[in-house]
């Protein structure tokens, strides 16, 4: 799908949505319910994704669109970074998911980081927080905010859970086959680079 029918199908969606929920006229919102439709309809033509996943997660929520929170978490041990196995696709990728409603970035990779991985961090600062669109080689039906979190290792004992299927650690030089819906190499390789920089300055864009 190109970038151009991706930019369109999100704008028109983020009107639909903002127009349904502005629109005091019923008139008006069928046209902005049909909007709406049309824009599921361009991004189901143009990718993969399930009609019913794109109305769930694209075309489905209230209110004022706005980007979604992804947290990922850069754990290290000596000079390898923490991975876990998705159960989803099989493939791995650092330690995070959706941010919670009252909750606090730091709060987020804290509990990701126990759920996912069995690990006990403590944030030490953001590395960076990126427009996925941008950085990931992935098509997404919506806006995200992915915040990349280095965090200091304090426990490590990975626990059978819902989410995934193992977890180690990694050098730089031999990763693993890489989910790339939720990270690439260049997002690991930027948590490396960080490492042993003291005064790293968080990365945006």
């Amino acid at each position: 799908m190109g970038n151009k029918w991706l930019k369109w199908a999100t704008e028109l969606q983020a009107i639909a949505q903002a127009g349904l929920t502005f629109s005091e006229n019923q008139y008006d919102s069928d046209r902005y319910q049909k909007i709406r439709d049309l824009s599921v309809e361009i991004i189901q033509e143009h990718t993969d994704i399930d009609n019913a996943k794109i109305k769930n997660f694209f075309a489905s929520e209230k209110g004022y669109q706005t980007p979604k929170v992804d947290v990922r978490s850069a754990v290290f041990k000596d000079d390898c970074i923490l991975m876990v196995k998705e159960k989803i696709d099989g493939r791995w990728s650092l330690p995070g998911g959706w941010a919670d409603v009252n909750t606090s970035v730091s709060e987020s990779v804290v509990r990701e980081c126990i759920e996912e991985a069995g690990a006990v961090v403590k944030p030490k600062r953001i590395l960076a927080v990126q427009l996925a669109n941008r950085q990931n080689d992935f098509v997404y039906p919506f806006t995200i905010y992915k915040i990349i979190v280095e965090c200091e290792l304090i426990d490590y004992t990975f626990k059978e859970n819902s989410e995934t299927l193992e977890s180690g650690f990694f050098p730089l030089e031999n990763l693993p086959e890489l989910s790339v819906e939720r990270n690439n190499y260049n997002q690991i390789k930027l948590c490396f680079d960080a490492k042993n920089i003291k005064f790293f300055e968080t990365i945006f864009d």
